[in-house]
């Protein structure tokens, strides 16, 4: 064989590059990131309907709406930490609240409370005074053995608050208040400041006797509503703030029995606003 034929072979080794670096690249870290925000805000959107009201919900909806350009209801909560400033009167035209509402009472005009605002409202307080006579989101002010006397309900009046006497501790000596009666009367005074609304004072008794010559009941129920309205006044309680008192008889008993106990009742009812 010639020394040509002796020659080795040349061999070329090309080396494949993977443009980005494999795994190791970087790319995977945006669509990671992408991900993750998008979960936050999923479970931000999550909490604030959960924690959100409808009103407020429709306010943050309006908001970021293109083609609603004010926003009558405001998105956030009350006061500064809600969106209002400490200037409330230079934010009104944009907040949509005070001068912008609609039908807005005079003393009303200044918050921006339009009549459903002021009904959410009112609602609110009716449920803090529940709680607080009651001691529903916590301990009641009321001593434990004059809880078995209230009996509280929100009506389309207002929220009446029933004083509801028992055959084993009653409310009335006839027409005279039992110490039970001017301890309720004392709570009632207290849960009244958390309010300014009127009330009224509704006097209700158990049937009496057939036997009788003549039905004392009317007699006995007014005469009953007069002289809580006197004892509330004499405790302090504003005279201007009560609107009526009114006698009931044995008319709306609360049992089947109407000579049952509980009926000899009064109704304290905090009326709505008008």
């Amino acid at each position: 064989m010639s020394e040509d034929g002796a020659v080795a072979p040349i061999i070329i080794k090309r080396k494949k590059v993977i443009a980005g670096g494999g795994h190791h690249g970087g790319a995977w870290k945006v669509a990671y990131a992408d991900f993750v925000t998008a979960m936050m805000a999923f479970f931000m959107l999550m909490w604030l309907l959960n924690a959100t009201t409808e009103k407020q919900r429709k306010g943050l909806a309006d908001y970021f709406s293109p083609t609603v350009a004010i926003s009558r209801v405001s998105g956030g909560g009350d006061g500064s930490l809600g969106g209002d400033s400490v200037f409330a009167e230079n934010t009104l035209p944009q907040t949509g609240t005070g001068a912008t509402s609609l039908y807005a009472t005079e003393s009303d005009a200044a918050q921006g409370l339009d009549d459903e605002d002021k009904e959410d409202a009112e609602e609110e307080e009716f449920k803090q005074l529940e709680e607080f006579l009651l001691g529903r989101g916590g301990e009641s002010m009321v001593a434990d053995e004059l809880l078995e006397h209230i009996v509280t309900k929100v009506t389309d009046e207002g929220l009446a608050i029933e004083l509801v006497g028992t055959a084993r501790n009653p409310l009335f000596d006839g027409t005279e208040p039992t110490p039970r009666l001017r301890e309720l009367a004392s709570a009632l005074l207290v849960a009244a400041d958390l309010v300014t609304n009127q009330i009224a004072i509704e006097g209700h008794t158990a049937s009496f006797p057939l036997a009788l010559a003549r039905d004392p009941s009317w007699e006995v129920s007014g005469e009953r509503a007069q002289m809580f309205r006197r004892l509330m006044e004499e405790n302090g309680f504003r005279p201007e703030r009560i609107q009526r008192t009114t006698a009931h008889a044995d008319r709306e008993p609360t049992t089947n029995n109407r000579m049952d106990a509980r009926n000899d009742r009064l109704e304290i009812i905090f009326l709505r606003d008008e």
